[in-house]
């Protein structure tokens, strides 16, 4: 089996192309429209197939490049079917595994970032999304986002999985790869030694975080499968750059 992290500068998002050396069948999760070239590039090297595009949630940061690698090399397309997106080929649920050739997703509904959100359990390893970051989680106040449910999430849901699996998240702003199960529980500054609700809460809500600057862009691109808007400022064009340099527009 083949599994390769992709990292994109802009947003700092890591792609997860996930291959199947018998059939020829690749996943990328988290794909980003910057780095379609990046992407084919990888897939070409390693002489796979894209068959599918996955996402863990309805992203604000970047846009998806579902759509984009779907009309290039005719992949599909899967997302939360608790979102229901039109452009969506196959809706992913909880606890269904979803597999590609020998490649099998075990998905955990894993809600209070965004209400949809999915982590997803491939052989020793998670993809956690945004809801469990490399010491320290994703924020709660967007998206239908709720702190307790999101502490439910991770301390009832991904804490429970065996402490020597590889956590690998959706982002990471200091270029940290990879955690364990057990390193998140021991040293994730707002949720690890077992912090209580209330300890989490405060945490939460004392963040201060600033207004996502694209999300207004982003969250109705993704819910069409990644599409850039044709009214982006100049100053967040680089989040669609590889659109406005593409052929297609």
């Amino acid at each position: 089996m083949i599994f390769r992290q992709l990292y994109e500068p802009v947003s700092s998002t890591y792609t997860y192309l996930i291959g199947c050396e018998e059939t020829g069948q690749a996943i990328l999760v988290d794909p980003v429209v910057n780095a379609i070239d990046r992407d084919l590039h990888e897939l070409s090297k390693l002489g796979m197939k894209l068959a599918y595009t996955v996402d863990t949630h309805i992203h604000a940061d970047h846009i998806t490049s579902a759509l984009e690698m779907k009309k290039k090399v005719g992949s599909k397309i899967a997302t939360p079917a608790i979102d229901g997106l039109p452009c969506t080929d196959v809706g992913i649920e909880d606890g269904t595994p979803f597999q590609v050739g020998g490649i099998t997703l075990n998905p955990l509904h894993t809600p209070g970032h965004t209400d949809g959100h999915f982590a997803y359990i491939f052989q020793d390893r998670v993809l956690t999304g945004d809801a469990l970051l490399i010491e320290g989680c994703g924020r709660t106040d967007f998206q239908n986002g709720h702190a307790d449910t999101l502490y439910n999430s991770v301390t009832e849901k991904l804490f429970a999985l065996p402490d020597d699996y590889l956590v690998y998240p959706a982002h990471d702003y200091h270029k940290r790869r990879v955690s364990t199960i057990a390193q998140e529980k021991d040293r994730n500054e707002r949720l690890g030694q077992n912090k209580s609700l209330e300890e989490f809460r405060e945490i939460m809500n004392n963040l201060n975080l600033p207004y996502p600057k694209f999300i207004d862009y982003a969250v109705p691109g993704n819910r069409k499968c990644g599409v850039c808007p044709d009214n982006l400022p100049k100053q967040l064009q680089e989040y669609c750059e590889q659109m406005t340099n593409s052929q297609q527009g």
